[in-house]
């Protein structure tokens, strides 16, 4: 939208070239504001360093600083010095981590704490979450948002089994704030497979990092129950890697035009779902080579079509669909049907959106067939959906004429999408720019 309320677009840009840059991104939104909840609920301050600076993360230390927490930060440095939890109004936003992390956290609280974010959040499926709590003890007004949680200054815990395949924030948002409960937690999770497992993998690691106790399955397709253990969380020092999922589109631009792309400090171990991004564009054509912590990415002469299933790593859908919308040969994305309750129906929105550019793209019952077309220009639709912004992006390097509505809403986890993207393909620059 346009400081006058209209929408505006961005004219995606388009190259007749490879692309070659180096792309150093800001850390990571899931690593922040898990680090963020733990540091508000440890013995003792904690410094973020690599703190990603957004929406995502910004609505994150605003509500927490409405809690009571005192917070201090310095770009991306971030001092959290923990305080008694009192009541207040957290704006959510469009932000899965807040809606779905802090009413936890806020029947920690002494006091009323009234939950409310942006329109299209009102439809995000919370009442899993919400309906866990209760049976823990909680007292709870309300299934979606708008709602409100009256803390106690404390919470009984317990046994609870939910159903988590909607999200596995789910599990993450009761996990985080567990050790907290007088009793405890042990979660169970009764329905379809779970996904996005990294990210309850990272949620057990950073706990675990706080000297919580925390028992979790083995295989995570078989045995699914989480236990956490009462105890006092250790104040950590945390630095915070760069967003993997983020660099998704900035590798793609390299893999769609022949080009050659770098991502420094790249880690070799993660529980970051989007490195996963290294072996799908190794499978359709692509070279992914690691020098020190500098990843590469090298795109084919042509890129290959590529059968995968998406389940733990959705999130990436967006950019492989674009991928996949350039390629040579046909593709089937399955496992994510899932999608359909992020922010927005994501299913729905990339094959309505690649159709409308001339695509052939068929919605599954968990997924996406999409056969190569010849695309042509037209405007993209964002659905107020980062994700969806930056796959228009991919695909408007390689189709011209390509007009995306509300780029902005990339600012939800990398504000200065735009800059970075142009900087990217600005060959007089030789670093797309350090944007902590």
């Amino acid at each position: 939208m346009g400081d006058d309320g209209r929408v505006t677009f961005w004219p995606a840009p388009h190259v007749d070239v490879p692309v070659h840059a180096t792309v150093t991104l800001p850390g990571s939104k899931s690593i922040t504001n898990r680090a963020l909840i733990l540091a508000t609920l440890a013995d003792g301050p904690s410094t973020i360093s690599g703190a990603l600076r957004s929406r995502d993360t910004n609505l994150m230390i605003a509500a927490l600083r409405t809690l009571g927490a005192r917070i201090e930060d310095d770009g991306d440095t971030v001092t959290v010095t923990p305080a008694v939890l009192g009541g207040g109004t957290v704006d959510c936003g469009l932000a899965g981590t807040v809606m779905r992390f802090l009413p936890p956290v806020a029947t920690l609280a002494s006091g009323d704490v009234a939950f409310d974010g942006d329109e299209q959040a009102r439809v995000r499926p919370l009442r899993t979450i919400l309906q866990a709590l209760r049976s823990l003890g909680a007292n709870i007004d309300g299934d979606a948002l708008p709602f409100t949680v009256h803390g106690t200054g404390a919470l009984r815990g317990g046994t609870v089994t939910i159903d988590a395949s909607g999200s596995s924030q789910f599990v993450s948002g009761l996990l985080l704030s567990a050790a907290r409960f007088e009793e405890g937690l042990v979660v169970h999770h009764d329905g379809k497979p779970l996904p996005s497992m990294p990210h309850i993998e990272m949620t057990v690691e950073m706990l675990r990092r706080a000297d919580v106790q925390v028992q979790a399955p083995v295989d995570s397709r078989k045995a699914q129950t989480w236990i956490v253990q009462h105890g006092p969380i250790r104040a950590v020092d945390w630095e915070v890697e760069p967003d993997l999922s983020n660099a998704t589109p900035f590798l793609a631009a390299a893999a769609v035009t022949g080009g050659v792309v770098s991502i420094p400090h790249w880690p070799r171990l993660t529980t970051q779902p989007g490195d996963v991004i290294r072996e799908i564009l190794v499978r359709m054509g692509a070279e992914a080579r690691f020098s020190d912590s500098l990843l590469t990415v090298r795109g084919p002469d042509r890129l290959a079509g590529i059968d995968i299933d998406l389940h733990d790593v959705g999130e990436l859908t967006p950019t492989v669909a674009a991928l996949a919308a350039l390629a040579d040969s046909p593709s089937q994305l399955r496992g994510i049907g899932h999608l359909r309750g992020h922010e927005t129906d994501r299913l729905a929105a990339l094959s309505t959106e690649i159709n409308r550019l001339g695509g052939m793209v068929t919605e599954t019952e968990d997924g996406l067939e999409i056969v190569p077309a010849e695309l042509h220009r037209g405007t993209w639709h964002s659905y107020a959906d980062h994700r969806m912004a930056t796959a228009g992006a991919i695909l408007g390097l390689r189709v011209p004429g390509v007009e995306i509505e509300d780029i902005g809403t990339t600012a939800k986890t990398l504000p200065n999408f735009v800059a970075l993207w142009e900087r990217m393909l600005d060959p007089t620059s030789s670093d797309a720019g350090a944007a902590h």
